[in-house]
This record gives C-alpha cells, sequence and structure tokens, in this order.
C-alpha cells in the first residue's frame, strides 16, 4: 500500500517537479540569517542593550555600550540592511561621550564640567517609561479584539406580551390602607352612621361592577361612609374574591389595583 504511494515533489520550476536539490544549487549565506528583534529606533535599540545585559541606566557603562551597538550596526550593514539615519547619529552621539569620557581632565575643569552621559541617560529614562505606558495601554482589553459589543435584533413578528402578576392578600392590604388613610383625613367630617350588612354591600358592588371594564379599586369605597363603612365594603369584596365572583388585577406590584366582573 505504501509502496504504491508516490512522494510529493520538493518544488515545481516552470511546471516541472523536482524530486531532489539541484547540484550546482547555490544558497547565499545571508539567506539564512534571521533578525528576532525589531526595534523602533535608536533609543529602542539601547534601551535593548541595556536590558539585555541587565546594566543600569542610571550609571551606564558608555564603553561597553558603544561596543555593542557598533557590532549590531555592522552586523546590519554586512547584511545589506539600509539603515536610517538616526542609527548613524547615535553612534557617531556614542563615539563622542566615549571620547569625551577617554580624554584627560584638567584639574580646575573638572567640577564645572557635566557628565557627557546626562543628555543621553535623559533620553533613554523618558523614552523607557513612554515604552512602558504605550505597552500597559495594549494590554488593555481592547474592542473588537479582546471585548466583543454584544447586538440584538428583535424580530418583527415577535410581539412582547405583558403577564399581569398575582395579586396576593397584601397587596389588597395595602390598598385598602391607603383608603383608611383618606378617612383620617376627613376626620372631621361628621356623617351619619348607617346600618350596612356585608351581603348587602356585595350586592351593590356587584350592581357597579355589570359590565366588562375594569374599576379602580379605591373607586369602590365611599370616604363619606367613615371607617365602618369603608371596613364592609372590604369584607363585602373579599368575599366576593373568595366566591371567584369578582377578578383583582394588577400591572407590577405597587400598582394600581384594578376589579372587574367575573364571566
Amino acid at each position: 500500500m505504501q509502496g504504491s504511494q508516490q512522494s510529493l515533489p520538493l518544488a515545481v520550476v516552470r511546471g516541472k517537479a523536482l524530486a531532489t536539490l539541484p547540484v550546482d544549487l547555490f544558497i547565499p549565506p545571508e539567506a539564512l540569517e534571521v533578525f528576532l528583534e525589531a526595534f523602533e529606533g535608536p533609543l529602542d535599540l539601547l534601551l535593548y542593550l541595556i536590558r539585555k545585559q541587565k546594566m543600569d541606566v542610571v550609571d551606564l557603562p558608555i564603553q561597553q555600550i558603544t561596543t555593542q551597538y557598533l557590532t549590531y550596526i555592522e552586523i546590519l550593514t554586512e547584511a545589506r540592511i539600509e539603515l536610517a539615519a538616526d542609527y548613524l547619529v547615535m553612534a557617531a552621539t556614542l563615539a563622542e561621550i566615549k571620547s569625551r569620557l577617554l580624554l584627560p581632565k584638567m584639574a580646575l575643569e573638572e567640577d564645572d564640567e557635566e557628565d557627557p552621559r546626562v543628555r543621553l541617560i535623559k533620553q533613554l529614562k523618558a523614552y523607557e517609561v513612554i515604552k512602558q505606558a504605550a505597552q500597559d495601554i495594549d494590554a488593555l482589553p481592547r474592542l473588537e479584539r479582546d471585548v466583543f459589543q454584544a447586538s440584538v435584533h428583535s424580530h418583527p413578528d415577535i410581539k412582547p406580551t405583558m403577564v399581569a402578576p398575582d395579586v396576593s392578600l397584601g397587596e389588597l392590604a395595602r390598598a385598602f390602607g391607603q383608603v383608611l388613610a383618606r378617612i383620617e383625613a376627613n376626620v372631621d367630617h361628621q356623617v351619619q352612621k348607617e346600618h350596612l350588612s356585608t351581603r348587602e354591600r356585595m350586592s351593590q358592588i356587584l350592581e357597579r361592577l355589570n359590565g366588562n371594564e375594569y374599576v379602580e379599586f379605591k373607586t369602590l369605597f365611599d370616604i363619606e361612609e367613615g371607617r365602618a363603612g369603608v371596613v364592609v365594603t372590604f369584607l363585602a369584596l373579599m368575599e366576593l374574591i373568595k366566591s371567584m365572583l369578582v377578578n383583582v388585577l394588577q400591572s407590577k406590584p405597587f400598582a394600581t389595583i384594578y376589579v372587574k366582573a367575573s364571566a
């Protein structure tokens, strides 16, 4: 089975498959060189060399770092890579600083002369802060890369339906408490006490609910009847609800309660 399989060619040149490498094939040495580091400028290259050798930026060994920088520039030149002018300017700056440090200093001018490395160190420190800030910003969650917005499109044929919650006994008691509070506000109003029965009030409520429309719960109470009349009305409503002769409806908790006669 394996003998019947044909091996794939190494390459196809001008429509001809090559199973073996040509004897006279020449591969230039620079074709196998790979540069993994990519630098954004001479300061980035300097900062890379400093971190690689674990040097201190504040106490920069200018001779060692200059040698490494020039070696890297020489490698890029031999690889026929076109260098930006900034890299050559930095090489000249390092050579100048190195030469100034090697020159003998006069005793009188030693205290007044500034260290030639100071300006370069300040530039490196500022660049290091900016580069770290850029890395921190890039690490933050980015929209459409790390975080994606969810979008929901409603279907035209789907219509939301409101399901009214069941009216609990607590909701009815709360509504009844509001009616009693209205009576307290009219405590000075004197009315003649009437003797009412629960059965009679049940009939009156059913007569008022004669229809398919909902009636607001609090409108079934007559404030002028006083506390006794309101209590009788509430007890009559409880009996009608218990007997399933009326229905109560509320759109949401703590909303207005409506009453309707059962069909």
